[in-house]
């Protein structure tokens, strides 16, 4: 049995969501009005997953995540809107902890619950069975058993850099793919010689706010690919939500641009057709695949593709992946020249590629 605990401080939302679990035999289901109502029901009910509104009275979305991954960590499956504040809240939310997000629909919810449903579903199953790393802002829960303060802030990173190269890493992730991939781009250097390109599944309204947070974060220059662009080294190009990107050939040098959805992808940025268009204009040689954390096996023929064409693949280690579905599937396919703890992936790039020996 799923024990889930739905916090959203709309009475029609709680009944609606209520009404998608118990179209499932294995869920168990209680309900919190705000962030308040819903630390004291984590006590009482220890919930396999909590799904937590972003804008709620008394104490918010957020406040209550944070508090929920230091005093008592779960799987949290944030529920948010499609606006631009939105997507800040979401994007601070997986840095906080939480495991994946919905989309919650625009206009009348009560309509279109129904196409809510099986992501619904899927990602909190998914969230069920995902591994919370046990260090996850440990420093910060010891400070709170202790009673102390919050710890310092972050080094300034240093200045962006040209960098020169010839060749491509491709990186796809989903579920639990946005700390992932923070940890995976700090850990490069602003002079790395090769584009990264990036398919994280994400709605349109995300990609945009969590280029841009990266790019802040990051010594590499961080980009959402939404119109052609040139490739150029020491720059990460993030996909563009709800739609796939595409390497081509424009005038002689490479580029990213945004495709519409094809039959076939099921999901989106497409980790699959990235791969595949990449290798219709780069050697296999020239090509460095990662597979990251996130559900389902988007990229994992791709990859395995890639592979055995000759391209070094990377796939992320089940001891550090959240959802270890599309690494896993890629390892069953025998495609992985690595499989790799997260922390330990920028450093094998780094010796992979061929300017940065």
């Amino acid at each position: 049995m799923i024990k889930v605990l739905v916090v959203d401080d709309s009475a029609l939302v709680r009944k609606l969501i209520g009404q998608v679990f118990s179209t499932q035999p294995d869920f168990e289901v209680q309900f919190a009005r705000n962030g308040l109502e819903a630390l004291a029901a984590i006590t009482e009910f220890d919930p396999n997953v909590v799904t937590l509104d972003v804008h709620m009275p008394e104490m918010d979305g957020l406040a209550c995540l944070d508090r929920i991954m230091i005093q008592h960590p779960c799987p949290v499956v944030m529920v948010s809107s499609m606006t631009d504040d939105g997507a800040e809240a979401t994007l601070e939310a997986l840095r906080l902890g939480a495991v994946d997000f919905v989309a919650k629909p625009t206009g009348a919810v009560s309509l279109r619950i129904n196409e809510l449903a099986p992501e619904l579903i899927g990602k909190v199953r998914a969230a069920a069975t995902a591994k919370l790393k046990t260090s996850l802002r440990l420093r910060e829960r010891v400070r709170f058993r202790m009673g102390a303060g919050p710890p310092a802030g972050r080094a300034a990173l240093s200045k962006k850099v040209a960098a020169t190269g010839d060749g491509l890493v491709l990186v796809g992730t989903s579920t639990g793919g946005p700390p992932a991939l923070e940890q995976l781009l700090t850990g490069l250097p602003a002079s790395f010689p090769w584009p990264v390109l990036i398919a994280q599944h994400m709605p349109a309204s995300f990609t945009g706010q969590f280029a841009r947070r990266l790019d802040a974060l990051c010594a590499v220059t961080v980009k959402e690919v939404s119109e052609p662009v040139p490739l150029e080294p020491g720059t990460a190009y993030i996909g563009r939500g709800d739609a796939d990107m595409i390497v081509t050939r424009r005038g002689g040098g490479l580029v990213a641009m945004a495709a519409p959805a094809q039959p076939g992808y099921p999901w989106h940025p497409s980790t699959d057709r990235l791969v595949r268009s990449a290798l219709n204009y780069m050697p296999p040689k020239q090509l460095v695949g990662v597979l990251m954390t996130g559900m389902g096996n988007d990229g994992a023929e791709a990859m395995a593709l890639l592979h055995e064409k000759g391209g070094k693949v990377i796939a992320e280690a089940e001891e550090t992946a959240v959802v270890w579905g599309m690494p896993g599937e890629l390892v069953k396919l025998n495609g992985a020249d690595y499989i790799l703890p997260l922390p330990e992936i920028a450093e094998n790039l780094l010796k992979l590629v061929p300017a940065c020996r």
